[in-house]
């Protein structure tokens, strides 16, 4: 007997469906797909999640000092002319950014091997491609998701499959699967 369902597709494409899915589920918080898929999701995103626990708190801030180009009234950069060239102004800027421990990165890596980026498209441009964003779910799951369910106790239940009824083409049992 298999520890996975096959879902009537080659490896590699079922290796891509459920990355595919299971991305969205984390993204978007949830999903409608068919009983069998979401089985399969639940298995993978409960992981993710768990994993995402198990490291949330684990990095250290660290003060560092960057060179930022310095903007106009319009955002545009600010030029100056030196030996007769032109050179852009910089100012130095103290920030502060988390610098993940070795565990931390090996989780993010390990979720970035299953995890697809999600490129963002505000409505007011579609079908463009200046504009858009793209956003790493890996750190989603880091930052927003693991400590959202680090008080939860218990092992797993990170997602909920409600039956939402058959399908109206072939009658399978559609479900949504969403983010509890």
């Amino acid at each position: 007997m298999a520890g996975y369902r096959k879902l009537s597709r080659t490896s590699s494409q079922r290796k891509a469906l459920l990355r595919n899915q299971v991305t969205n589920l984390l993204y978007h918080g949830r999903i409608v797909t068919t009983e069998a898929k979401a089985k399969e999701i639940r298995k993978i995103a409960e992981k993710l999640i768990a994993m995402g626990i198990r490291e949330c708190n684990n990095f250290d801030t660290v003060t560092v000092t960057a060179k930022v180009p310095r903007k106009d009234k319009d955002g545009r950069r600010v030029r100056e002319v030196v030996d007769g060239k032109r050179k852009t102004v910089y100012d130095e800027v103290e920030k502060e950014i988390k610098k993940d421990q070795p565990s931390r990165l090996h989780a993010r890596r390990q979720m970035q091997k299953v995890l697809y980026k999600v490129t963002e498209v505000p409505a007011d441009i579609k079908g463009r491609k200046k504009g858009t964003k793209t956003v790493d779910v890996a750190s989603k799951v880091l930052d927003e998701l693991g400590p959202k369910y680090a008080e939860r106790n218990g092992n797993g239940g990170y997602t909920r499959i409600v039956k939402i009824g058959p399908r109206k083409g072939d009658a399978a049992m559609e479900v949504l699967i969403e983010l509890v």
